[in-house]
């Protein structure tokens, strides 16, 4: 009987635990705040999601509230629908998914508010200038696959490709490293925003430098690597780059990298038949080609060159390595029969004052997206790195190929970047928030080519990027996740049956059993 006695004691006492602390910590409840001053300054919030445009599918945009308090509460709503009410006794902004979930859904093309409030230390409740961003009618793809690495300065020892499911916080592997020690995974590309098509470069001196080629979950090991690649809008062909690059390193900088391509050429693998061409116009001696990147019409191919200013290819750096800059050109190309056209200077170096890298052109057309810094091909480590925009629907009616920089660039690199298949949202690489380490961002492009301030891709603990020493690179925007699995494509790595191609051979030809250096494409 004492022993009954004791534990309904116990459940009492758990209970009214319980309830006591739903009040301060179960979302949806309605909080008590009848009395506040309002304060002429808006919270400090980390991450920034303010004052934006943002997914109507995304992830919670959790955060934590930076001002000091002893108690916060944050009620979130918009047109329709009710209001979202959250307490934190820590700043730590966490919303439930289903909430936020139907809150967005109920409200595309709506704004969305956010009402901090924080409890200063004589018990009052300051309410804060209210947040206001605007949900997007149109989705984000729902999926972004990038590469995650510890980021060091000359040596790596575990990287992987992941994806990411951005309508929620599921994260799964695609590939890694520690199943096949030495391995440096890179360049993962897809064909039109679907995962049907892939490919995933990588190097080791034990498994070959070589590319994995996925179609309709069979995956495939090509006896070449591919470096930068580009898949034709049919899917029967990929465009790609071989390269042959050096690191060395600065004496004073910011970013003491340094990465130079030595020597490279732009050839085209055709799936059926098993073969690797190439064109005068895309393999010239004296000039670097890299960067390619079809027009969704597949008319064209958009590629970044430069004239090679030295002659001592074993020197690193090579002399004059600093004036090394890169025009974007673009070569017709005819499908059907194969053939290449006239070859067209888009834009200039000597017109830009800068190396113009890394084309990717919009879905629909529209769209010309690229970086330019002060010189190289290798954008991640130039702080002068920056977005810009061209409209080539006008340049179509007027000739003439203009461009402007985009107002989300900081002060850091920007790069790396990709377009979702509704030409509505971009992915790109920046290291404006954390210095070293690079991060994922998500910017929204509306139909004049306006891009909004971008947003951090989301976490389901808001200060994860607070102690994260991992960067986050090349997001890649997908309609559908890698359903080929792990597993298969490390046994395809591992396997020494491969496709047998022959490459033009020149001195950006990666030679077989030859290691790779550790820190190639460290970003």
């Amino acid at each position: 009987m004492k022993k009954r006695y004791y534990y309904l004691l116990l459940f009492g006492a758990i209970l009214i635990l319980l309830v006591g602390l739903s009040y301060y910590l179960l979302p949806g409840q309605t909080p008590v705040v009848d009395e506040y001053i309002s304060v002429n300054k808006a919270p400090s919030i980390h991450p920034d999601y303010t004052e934006t445009v943002i997914p109507p599918n995304i992830a919670p945009l959790n955060f934590a509230v930076k001002d000091q308090a002893g108690q916060y509460y944050v009620k979130i709503y918009s047109t329709k629908g009710g209001s979202v009410d959250l307490f934190s006794k820590t700043g730590r902004i966490v919303i439930p998914i289903r909430q936020w979930k139907k809150l967005l859904s109920a409200n595309r093309g709506q704004k969305l508010y956010f009402d901090v409030y924080a409890k200063d230390q004589t018990n009052r409740w300051l309410r804060f200038k209210t947040i206001t961003n605007r949900i997007a009618n149109e989705n984000i793809d729902p999926f972004v696959v990038y590469r995650k690495i510890h980021s060091v300065h000359s040596s790596w020892k575990r990287m992987g490709i992941y994806q990411r499911n951005l309508e929620n916080f599921d994260e799964s592997v695609v590939l890694h490293n520690r199943f096949h020690e030495g391995v440096c995974l890179n360049c993962h590309t897809f064909w039109n925003n679907r995962t049907d098509k892939m490919s995933i470069g990588f190097r080791s001196a034990k498994y070959g430098s070589s590319t994995l080629l996925v179609e309709n979950g069979a995956a495939k090991k090509l006896g070449t690597k591919f470096t930068y690649t580009a898949w034709h809008p049919s899917g029967r062909l990929v465009a790609f780059s071989s390269n042959k690059v050096h690191q060395f390193f600065h004496t004073a900088r910011n970013e003491v990298r340094g990465v130079i391509d030595m020597d490279s050429l732009l050839a085209y693998y055709l799936v059926d038949s098993r073969t690797i061409k190439t064109s005068p116009n895309l393999s010239k001696k004296e000039r670097l080609e890299t960067y390619p990147a079809w027009s969704p019409d597949g008319r064209y191919l958009y590629f970044c060159s430069a004239p090679m200013l030295w002659s001592d290819r074993d020197k690193v750096p090579p002399d004059r390595y600093d004036q090394v800059k890169y025009d974007l050109l673009r070569i017709s190309y005819d499908l059907e029969s194969d053939t290449w056209g006239k070859l067209e200077t888009i834009l200039s170096a000597q017109d830009t004052g800068l190396s113009i890298l890394q084309p990717r052109i919009s879905p629909d057309g529209r769209w010309l997206l690229f970086c330019m810094c002060d010189y190289g091909s290798f954008p991640v480590y130039h702080q002068s790195s920056d977005l810009y925009l061209m409209d080539l629907k006008t340049a179509r009616q007027t000739g003439r190929f203009e461009y402007r920089k985009l107002q989300i660039n900081s002060s850091q690199s920007e790069s790396w970047h990709s377009w979702s298949s509704n030409s509505r949202w971009i992915a790109f690489s920046s290291k404006k928030d954390y210095g070293v380490f690079t991060r994922s961002y998500f910017s929204y492009v509306d139909q004049t080519g306006k891009v909004y301030k971008p947003i951090l891709l989301p976490q389901k603990d808001p200060t994860f990027y607070d102690s994260c020493i991992k960067t986050y690179s090349v997001p890649e925007l997908v309609t559908q996740p890698v359903k080929v699995t792990g597993e298969k494509l490390t046994r395809v790595v591992r396997s020494s049956r491969k496709i047998t191609v022959d490459m033009p051979i020149t001195m950006a030809t990666p030679k077989a059993g030859v290691a790779p250096e550790p820190w190639q494409e460290r970003e």
